[in-house]
């Protein structure tokens, strides 16, 4: 696919002009964004990705529009994914919710700069060693099966890595927000908030996932623009997507399964193309051999297949809708006792509390029992009890609505 330079150049001036206009209009004020905002923008963004997909698709031809979704849908899969680290992170930095815009727009914006030079990277390798593609494709195999075999992991995941570990000892920081400030004053110093590491965090976790990323996108196409466009169009909606979602993330229990085939599949594809294009000395004499080639076609069929029945399979299972309410329960408990402070957002946390605790007692006998034996869970929620009932008293919270 040929591009121009001018048309490289007005697509990044677009999308750098799209970050811009998050930034101005959405984040630069701190405040909670609705259901109904996430919804309009995550629907905005998503017409966009898809707009630009049917102009590949009019002007670069079916082939290579085919390429553009199949890289842009399994793009999009892999950054759901990465918002379930997301939560985790902002869960134990405890970001106060209405500043959490700015960490995920940061953590975008550093993504797509580091996914960019990934992609020029991983397109000089591949143009210069057939073997890359070997690489590449064993990269994506270990990947689903780490994928398989830590599915279960999430709540164990920690926001403790090295770097932060290195910053809190060596460098000075405050333990308390100053809004959304990365320096404030204390005892007379200039100290790191805890805005600014966990925004560190983030860019680290970042580049993790740009290992993942990249490889698999590539094995759906070498073309370098296809790739760059499907990478930022997949990351510009994330932000709106987070709010929309943050509730749902729990529910796809499958989500796991269906990434670890896809990169299984995309794993063997290139494989089978390194095989085709082989020229590496000890394997069969350096010559390329013969082997069936995996069709963009089939590949979007297969990529579109798979996230429908992972989708369905997860909103459709009692395991995740008793998922959904436990992970939310805790999440809110955990809200309610050491993260918000603002009267009015804390008793509508508190509400919600309410709710989920009461669809947990409505599910399965089987499922309750779980619930129950979650002795971390219901200390949170009897802890949650004990302070809402200490602030009705102090007058800093409303009594709940029977």
């Amino acid at each position: 696919m040929q591009v121009s330079g001018l048309v490289w150049v007005l697509t990044v001036v677009a999308i750098a002009g799209l970050m811009l206009f998050d930034f101005v209009f959405h984040v630069r004020r701190a405040h909670i964004p609705s259901i109904k905002e996430a919804a309009i923008w995550s629907s905005i963004y998503i017409g966009i990705a898809v707009l630009f997909g049917l102009g590949v698709l009019i002007f670069a031809g079916p082939d290579h529009g085919a390429q553009y979704f199949a890289g842009w849908v399994t793009e999009a899969m892999l950054s759901v994914d990465n918002l379930f680290v997301f939560l985790i992170l902002l869960g134990s930095f405890k970001v106060p919710r209405a500043d959490q815009q700015k960490v995920l727009l940061f953590g975008i914006v550093f993504s797509l700069i580091a996914r960019t030079g990934f992609i020029f990277l991983g397109a000089a390798l591949i143009n210069s060693f057939a073997w890359v593609f070997y690489a590449f494709g064993l990269i994506l195999l270990v990947t689903a099966g780490n994928l398989l075999r830590n599915k279960d992991d999430g709540e164990e995941r920690s926001a403790d890595n090295l770097i932060i570990r290195v910053a809190r000892r060596f460098l000075r920081t405050s333990d308390t927000y100053d809004g959304d400030k990365l320096f404030t004053v204390q005892d007379g110093k200039r100290v790191m908030t805890p805005m600014l590491l966990v925004m560190v965090a983030i860019g680290g976790t970042d580049l993790l996932f740009a290992l993942d990323s990249i490889p698999a996108i590539f094995g759906l196409t070498q073309d370098v623009y296809l790739v760059f466009t499907a990478t930022a169009f997949s990351l510009l909606g994330l932000r709106q997507l987070y709010f929309l979602l943050e509730g749902l993330l729990d529910r796809l229990v499958f989500l796991s399964y269906g990434l670890a085939a896809i990169l299984a599949f995309i794993g063997v594809k290139l494989a089978l193309h390194a095989m085709h294009e082989n020229n590496v000395p000890f394997i069969n004499g350096g010559e390329h051999i013969d082997v069936v080639e995996i069709s963009t076609g089939a590949s979007l069929g297969f990529i579109v297949a798979v996230l429908i029945v992972t989708v369905v399979a997860s909103l459709l299972s009692p395991k995740g809708r008793a998922q959904t309410y436990v992970s939310a329960a805790r999440r809110h408990a955990r809200e309610f006792l050491n993260i918000e402070q603002d009267p009015a957002y804390c008793d509508e946390i508190y509400h919600k509390l309410l709710t989920e605790e009461e669809n947990i007692r409505q599910l399965p006998p089987k499922y309750r029992l779980r619930v129950r034996q979650e002795q971390e869970l219901m200390e949170l929620l009897h802890e949650a009890h004990e302070a809402h009932d200490e602030r009705v008293a102090d007058g800093r919270c409303f009594v709940p609505a029977r």
